[in-house]
């Protein structure tokens, strides 16, 4: 189902369906693009499916059993999709919306967070590792992380992250050419959160992954899409 939007970007409700045909879809809606080809917002979730991103290494999978793998050429590692959880896809021209790699980043993580603020939860990004986090103690807290991004001196390095009391809430995977954004974001909402047992996720060992329902925030899967979707739109506008 699709909807016309006034920002000029079109949401299509997708519902439950397999990853690898939502994955062709994506790619040949690229190829076959040109310039006056509207945006799109695609929502969906996946049967369960772990994905490796063209940084994942064979030591991220750990015991994959009977779920299956599949390859793409989004950035990022490994992770895992799965009923219960919002995948949002924005398919974007760039040079037409008139902002770059990083700022569209920064918008699709900043939607995330409005979406959690919209249930309570604060959500907080981590310094050199993509993707949105709670603190477990107090995932309402505002307090700032002391490993959050801030300006750093030309040339200085990234520390290596600290995950000490947060849990991975939102994995966020892109592509894009032709300046076109391809995959996404996904966020967890009620799900089996057993498979990220199974990897290490976004190549992270260790790294817990929580979901709305495990902080205490009882919500449905089309509220939390609707939710994200709206402030997909909102901030990645022209």
């Amino acid at each position: 189902m699709s909807e016309p939007d006034p920002t000029g970007i079109e949401v299509r409700r997708l519902g439950q369906v397999a990853y690898a045909p939502t994955y062709a879809s994506m790619q040949s809606f690229t190829d076959e693009r040109d310039a006056a080809t509207p945006d799109q917002l695609w929502l969906c979730e996946h049967p369960p499916i772990f994905t490796q991103g063209i940084s994942a290494r064979p030591e991220h999978l750990l015991q994959t059993g009977n779920i299956p793998v599949a390859s793409s050429n989004r950035g990022g590692k490994v992770s895992f999709h799965g009923p219960g959880q919002v995948v949002a896809y924005p398919l974007i021209d760039l040079r037409r919306a008139g902002y770059y790699v990083k700022e569209y980043v920064y918008r699709v993580e900043e939607a995330v967070i409005r979406t959690l603020a919209h249930f309570g939860v604060t959500g907080h990004r981590v310094a050199g590792a993509p993707g949105i986090y709670v603190r477990l103690d107090d995932p309402a807290s505002h307090r700032a992380l002391a490993q959050r991004p801030r300006h750093m001196p030309a040339g200085a390095l990234i520390p290596e992250p600290d995950f000490t009391g947060l849990g991975k809430i939102a994995a966020l995977g892109i592509k894009v050419t032709r300046h076109c954004t391809l995959h996404g974001v996904a966020l967890n909402v009620a799900m089996d959160l057993e498979p990220f047992g199974r990897i290490n996720p976004c190549g992270y060992r260790g790294l817990r992954t929580v979901d709305l329902s495990t902080i205490g925030v009882h919500t449905t899967w089309a509220e939390a899409a609707d939710v994200l979707g709206k402030h997909l739109v909102s901030r990645l506008a022209p």
